[in-house]
Formats: C-alpha cells, structure tokens, sequence
C-alpha cells in the first residue's frame, strides 16, 4: 500500500536555518551536517544564512579583508547563488575546481614537486600494464602515455609556472588538468600548515553544496583542516546522500560526521505535490522520510509499461504524454518541449536525439565515457567548441563574431607569430579566409559528411589547435593542445575498446551529430539524464526506463524492481555490505522522480511486462490503477 505523505506548515524547517545561522558566528565558528532531501529549499536556507551573516558580520568581514567560501558543483549553481546574494563580493562563490585552482595558482614550485613526485608513479603503474597487457591499440596508447608523461618530467626539471582554465581545454605542458587541481589542493590542505593557515584566514567558514558528490579526497583534506582548527574555522556541508550519483565522492559522508558537528535536518519538501513526495519516501532506503506542505494538491503519478521489443518507442512516448494530458487535464503535456524527458542512460537520449553514432562510438571506451557525457571531451569539443560555432557563425554572416570566437579560441592563423611572417603578403588574413571557405564547404558538400572529413580540413590549414587524442588521425599538425587524461575506477581488462579505437570509429560517423550533441550536454533540450537535472525541478517530467536500450552495466531497473535475477557478483556485494547496482539505480530513480513539480509519468520498458506490474504494485510504491500496461 503506498505511503501516506505526513503535512507540515510553512514554517517547520525555520529552526534549520536558525541552526545555519548560529554556526556562522565567527567568534564560536562551529562546523555542520546540513541533511537537505530533494525539493527541500537547501538554497534558501544557505542564502538566508549568508544574508544573515552579511548584516551581522559583514562590515568587520570587509574589514580585515576574509570572506565565506560557497563550493558549487556546477557553473549554473553558482549563478544563482551570485543572483541570490546580489554579487556580494563578501562570498566567495565557486565551482569546486575552481575555488582548488585560486588556491593553489601561485604555489608553482610546490606543484612543480609534487608532479615530480606523482609522474614516476603514474609511469611505473603504465610500464607494469604494458608489460603484462596486450599489443594493439591498447599498447599503443600506454606507450604514448608513457612517452608524453617522461617528456613532461623532463620538462619538470627546471622552474616552469602553470594553467588552469576550469570551463575549458588546457593546452601546453605547463597547463593543470581538473584532476591534478583538486588532488594538489587536497594534498596541500593536509601536508602545508602554512597553507591551511592562509585559508583558514582568508575563508574562516567554507560551506560546501551538493557534498555528496564533492571529490572524496578534498572533503577528506577539510575534515583534517577543520579538526586541527577547531574553534577558528568552521566547515558547513550541504547535500543528501540519496542524490549521489558520481562515483568519485565520499561514499560515507553521511556516517562520519563528527559528535561536535550540528546535524540540522530539512523535513518539508516545497517543491512537488503530496502523491510525489510519498513515492519519494517510499523509493528511499535511508528512512529519512520528507513532509509537504498543508494544503498543496496531490498531484498526478502513472506508471506505463510496454514490451523491451516495442518497435517504434518515442511514439509510444508521445501517446503517453496524450494519456497524461488527459489524466491530468494540464494540455501541455502534449507539447513535447513543455515535458522534461528524463532517461536512464545518456544513450537512450541519444536515440532519441539523433547522435547516437558518435555517443555509442566513443563511449564503447570506459576511459572516454565520463568526459564524453559531460560534455568534456577533448577529442570532441574540437568540432562543439571550435568548428560548429564558426560554421554557425560564418553561415549567419556575423562577421565580427567569427574574428571574436577565433581570437577566443586561440586559432594559430591569427597569433602575432603567424600573422609576422605573412605580413608581405597583400592581406595576410587570406590563408585565414580560405580555410574558412573550405570548412563550410566541406561540411555543406553532403549530409553524411564525416568529422574526420572535417578534421582534416582544420588540420590542413592549422585553423585550430588539435586535441593530442587526435593527433594520429591528423596528417599534418603544428599546434596541439594538452588535454586531461580521462580516469576510470576500471580495470584495463574491463575495457571493450581502446581509446584510439573508439576515437577511429567516432570519426566516420557524420559530422551533423554534433549540433543536437551540443544541445544534449548543455541541458537545454527537452531530453536529459539523471546527471543533468539534478537541483532543478520542472512542472511536467516523463521518466524512461529501459535496460536494453541503455547498454549500460551499472545500473538496471529490471533488478530493481525484482523482475531479473541478480547476477552472482550482485550477490557477493550484498554479502559484503558493498554498495550494488540497485543501490546506485535506485538513487537515480529516486532524483528523476522528484524533479515533478505538478505530475510524473513513468514509462518502462520490460522483458516481462505483467511481471513487472506484480512486483511493483507488491513493493507498495504505486496503487494498482496507477499501472499501466500497454
């Protein structure tokens, strides 16, 4: 039977920021736990927290010179709270790479030795590889790893000064990748007591959004910087467990909170309607259970279920959404850009999106996936960052924005260097006109022009600096660009493909992918992942599930819902307490679902669709006539 849903007033979570505020006393700094569910108002209650601070603190703060830190995770988190707080310079307001690289930037002899430190063993732990791994491609790829890692120790030899650009490429040797930003900054917490002196002066407090999936090792490193400074730095720590969804924060955060630590909990949920929130209790597996506000509506959940093998699944999709627009009599359910379609994996939207080619292509390496998902990777933004804006531009005739973005963009045909040595000639931007005219040539010529078509026209005329992943696919190249070496929590062994391999195949897939590619990773279409939309809500959500369709390995609905077996590595992580794939499908579920503002279809597609709807209805998640099979 489904969860009643308990009601509170407005005001039940104001002694939560009461809490907040008591803790940002800079006389009596103490650190916090702040538990904030999904749809709870966290940002509220941080920025009612920083106001409060700034009227009480502020001018003593602007005083002396010391701000608050706020740690986002995202660019777009870090807007709104800038919003929020009016752009008050007293906060500091960051990404969490960000904040690591202001730290750290002009400790250049301290990074200097320890990436001298870490490249012999990044180096040991190749050659180990290559020595026991197979030839081929993947041999190739250590070897170039190893090749490129010796020549930057070399380089390391004498004093150098390094870059970071946190929202895009990093090119050259002396250039930070993400990585390598947030690891040095973690480790200088933890081994420099002169530099923890200086941010526990310059940031007395530091509050951390979304902690959950904070990078473990620079939470670890807060943790000892604020039990050594006990008293005269607090640390304040905002997120919910429950919304965990990347694999390199601090699994446990939730239980290692120390005694002398406030642990404020949010109850209500303000963002969506009774029904939603008793599914979202009964999804968790927490019991940290969530309360709605007398008085809001009950909103509108269905859960439709068709056969894995459905033929044409977006129609099926559209007359779902008919089926809601009806059900709930809110006609823009049958608007397809008013509906936020969310999916399990990153490749059912590209299906649907129409870039599948290039997605399943590169994201058959385990080493390109994470980067290729979030929009990241080199091999990649090469024809999102650079190409396709120039082509956009140059086909609506902006002529000044095309110098714009080639300036931005650091095209070699118009450094000082370059643009010297053609000065004889009569206008030396020509090389620079032609190339342009060849590109959009190249692409306009056919429909399934490919991206290495288009590669080799930039290479041609050096238009761009080339990504180094792309280098041997390149016949002629003067400029390159470093770029971060993509991890992987798996094993060599567990590779399907290599890098090169996958980036061959990414290659002669057709070049007009990459406008709905750009649009996918940017969040503004109508479909999205888990990853997403995490923190954003949206009146309508439709949430598809489809095992197959996904190919993916770490997440499955089918067991989680009971309707396939486990597999006898699920079942020794069970014996172990470790952490399984439903563990991890079951928070995704749980994110999808409370993004409904107003009402949530779920669509599921199963080997076994009466199946499906008995073990569903038996959890007690949904009532018998909110199932649906079709």
């Amino acid at each position: 039977m489904v969860s009643i849903v308990e009601t509170g007033n407005p005001d039940t979570d104001d002694a939560v920021d009461n809490i907040i505020e008591e803790c940002l006393n800079p006389e009596l700094p103490k650190s916090f736990f702040l538990y904030a569910g999904a749809g709870s108002g966290k940002t509220y209650s941080l920025v009612k927290g920083l106001e409060t601070f700034e009227k009480t603190y502020g001018t003593k703060f602007r005083r002396t010179g010391r701000k608050v830190a706020v740690i986002t995770y995202t660019n777009a988190a870090c807007d709104e709270i800038i919003e929020r707080v009016k752009g008050d310079p007293l906060f500091h307001i960051s990404t969490i790479h960000s904040f690591c690289w202001l730290q750290i930037k002009t400790f250049h002899d301290d990074i200097r030795y320890w990436l001298r430190e870490m490249l012999p063993l990044e180096i040991a732990e190749l050659e180990q590889k290559e020595a026991k791994g197979r030839s081929g491609m993947a041999s190739i790829t250590r070897k170039k790893s190893i090749a490129n890692k010796l020549d930057l120790l070399n380089w390391l030899s004498t004093r150098q000064e390094f870059t970071y650009n946190p929202n895009g490429n990093n090119i050259g040797k002396s250039s930070l990748s993400h990585s390598e930003v947030v690891k040095i900054c973690a480790d200088f917490l933890i081994s420099k007591p002169s530099f923890q002196q200086i941010i526990i002066n310059r940031y007395p407090f530091i509050l951390i959004d979304e902690s959950q999936d904070t990078n473990k090792y620079l939470i670890d490193a807060l943790f000892a910087l604020e039990k050594q400074h006990q008293g005269h730095f607090g640390l304040g720590l905002i997120g919910d467990m429950m919304q965990r969804i990347y694999g390199d924060g601090k699994s446990d955060l939730g239980q290692n909170i120390p005694k002398h630590w406030a642990t404020p909990v949010k109850k209500m949920n303000r963002r969506s309607p009774s029904r939603i929130v008793a599914l979202a209790n009964d999804i968790r597996y927490d019991h940290q259970e969530q309360k709605v506000i007398d008085g809001k509506p009950d909103g509108h959940v269905r859960f439709f279920i068709a056969s894995a093998n459905k033929p044409n699944k977006p129609e099926f999709e559209c007359a779902v959404r008919e089926n809601m627009a009806k059900l709930t009599g809110d006609t823009l359910w049958s608007n397809p850009e008013e509906v936020k379609h969310l999916m399990l994996e990153h490749m059912m939207a590209a299906v649907r999106m129409g870039f599948a080619p290039m997605f399943g292509a590169l994201s058959a390496s385990s080493r390109l996936s994470t980067a290729l998902r979030g929009g990241d990777l080199p091999a990649v933004r090469l024809f999102s960052e650079y190409v396709l804006p120039l082509y956009q531009l140059e086909k609506a005739g902006a002529g000044h924005a095309v110098m714009t973005h080639l300036r931005r963009m650091k095209s070699p045909l118009l450094l000082p260097d370059f643009l010297k040595a053609v000065a004889t000639q009569e206008n030396p931007l020509a090389i620079l006109k032609n190339s342009i005219r060849e590109m959009i040539d190249v692409i306009d010529v056919r429909p399934d022009v490919s991206f290495f078509d288009v590669l080799q026209c930039v290479v041609k005329y050096n238009l761009f600096p080339i990504p180094q992943s792309l280098v041997p696919f390149a016949e002629k190249v003067e400029s390159l660009q470093k770029e971060d070496e993509p991890e992987t929590n798996l094993n060599e062994e567990e590779e399907q493909i290599s890098n090169l391999e996958a980036i061959q195949n990414f290659l002669q897939t057709p070049f007009k992918q990459i406008e709905a590619y750009k649009t996918y990773v940017s969040g503004t279409g109508a479909f999205d992942t888990h990853q997403g939309v995490k923190g954003r809500e949206f009146e309508r959500v439709l949430v598809v599930m489809d095992d197959d369709e996904a190919g993916g390995f770490l997440f499955s609905y089918e067991k989680m819902f009971e309707v396939k077996p486990l597999t006898k590595a699920d079942i020794e992580k069970l014996t172990k307490g470790e952490e399984t794939g439903i563990d991890k499908t079951k928070r995704l579920f749980y994110i999808t679902c409370t993004r409904a503002e107003k009402s949530l279809a779920l669509v599921a597609y199963s080997q076994n669709p009466q199946l499906l709807r008995t073990r569903i209805i038996a959890k007690g998640w949904f009532e018998e006539n909110e199932v649906i099979v079709v």
